[in-house]
């Protein structure tokens, strides 16, 4: 039940803000800008990087999470609602973690906003739960959940990348050549990647991973034919794992023998130490690219950086 309260508690507080924002006239605090360029708002890394990957300065290009924040906690600001009721194109993954969205749009004209939602550009997965993982209280809905974390795999952010660019290219026609022609040099730097991840895991001595931590990957694995086994499902709400779960990856771990153990991105990485600590196996990172840290932004670390680094620590695991 608690993403369900999290989810109404976000919705009423989206309320109260856009209430009190008009109330208090500040509407207009946040103007579109005069420099003739388009304002498009991201929510996370990922769309932030891909859209500046398609556009570059032809845009102007605001991420709301914070860098080094995490994502699945993030609630909008007064300012975030004015970003994107300001905004020409406004771009969101959808799911559960964004259910603040719904709240703001439905209080907004968005006869003017190109609205682009990740997760209607992919075919979608449902979360699971796998053996030895710490279920999700939520589990018991009958709504099933699907799975957030579209931009994990490749072969979906190619698919991502194109409708950014198309609809890029509906708002701003002026740049459609511009556009097109970073879209194609970028997707063949994906398509790329995925044919490098391929590539590791044809030539594997094993096809299996163990992440001591939040499963975002399921995508991943499923586009390149790898087991798994996790803590948690990737949107858990849980951050403590059962005794029984730490036992079953320490466990697995040493029978599968397993030489590397994943954490993501801005985790304390303390189960994953756990594991590696009981089993002598190596901790790795592999990044989800749910958010970079602050001083990653401002080096202006990207996407293919981070996924050309989970390239190698797989080919380590696998082998």
């Amino acid at each position: 039940m608690k993403k369900l309260y999290r989810k109404l508690f976000l919705l009423l507080a989206v309320v109260f803000m856009m209430a009190t924002l008009y109330a208090c006239g500040k509407k207009d605090e946040t103007v579109k800008s005069d420099n003739g360029k388009i304002n498009v708002v991201a929510t996370i890394f990922p769309e932030y990087d891909f859209l500046r990957q398609i556009a570059g300065d032809k845009i102007n290009l605001t991420m709301l999470l914070t860098p080094g924040a995490e994502s699945h906690s993030y609630e909008p600001t007064p300012k975030d609602i004015l970003n994107v009721q300001n905004s020409d194109m406004f771009v969101y993954v959808g799911g559960d973690s964004d259910a603040w969205v719904l709240g703001i749009l439905d209080s907004m004209d968005q006869s003017n906003m190109n609205i682009v939602t990740l997760m209607n550009c992919v075919n979608l997965v449902q979360e699971e739960s796998v053996e030895g993982m710490v279920a999700d209280e939520d589990e018991s809905s009958d709504e099933p959940e699907m799975d957030e974390h579209v931009w994990t795999s490749p072969k979906n952010s190619i698919l991502i990348v194109q409708k950014l660019c198309d609809e890029l290219c509906k708002v701003d026609p002026n740049n459609v050549e511009e556009y097109k022609a970073n879209t194609e040099q970028y997707i063949n730097k994906l398509r790329h990647l995925d044919g490098e991840f391929q590539d590791v895991v044809d030539h594997a001595v094993r096809k299996e991973i163990i992440v001591g931590d939040r499963f975002p990957f399921r995508y991943f694995v499923d586009d390149y034919g790898l087991t798994y086994y996790a803590a948690f499902p990737g949107c858990s709400t849980d951050t403590e794992p059962s005794a029984s779960t730490v036992a079953f990856l320490i466990d697995k771990t040493k029978a599968d023998k397993i030489p590397v153990v994943f954490h993501i991105e801005l985790s304390n990485e303390l189960m994953c130490n756990s594991i590696c600590s009981a089993t002598g196996a190596k901790s790795e990172l592999l990044n989800a690219v749910h958010n970079v840290s602050k001083d990653d932004f401002v080096a202006g670390v990207t996407y293919l950086d981070l996924m050309e680094h989970n390239v190698t620590v797989l080919k380590e695991a696998l082998n």
